[in-house]
């Protein structure tokens, strides 16, 4: 299983498009592949730079994927009214 975390965090450049695309390509319905992202799957076409690249990638990424969309806050910056108070001995 590949697993790759924040895609879409910065631009791919040069040959990291390219890259992407043959990674997604020959992995299709032959491997596992688990990719995170902060954005909606409707923002990473442009991350390829080239509409045709993006489209084949896409449709290989999403022929028998299961997308988990996770919506609230976020555990690593919870909202003031959910915080964790700290303990006496956390305090000093």
């Amino acid at each position: 299983m590949l697993i790759i975390d924040d895609l879409g965090l910065r631009g791919l450049s040069q040959d990291e498009p390219m890259d992407l695309y043959e990674v997604v390509r020959q992995r299709y319905e032959r491997k596992s592949t688990v990719i995170t992202s902060n954005r909606a799957i409707e923002e990473w076409p442009p991350l390829f730079g080239d509409p045709l690249m993006a489209s084949a990638a896409m449709d290989r990424l999403l022929h028998h994927a299961h997308v988990l969309v996770i919506e609230g806050d976020s555990f690593r910056n919870p909202p003031p009214t959910r915080r964790r108070k700290p303990s006496a001995s956390e305090a000093r």
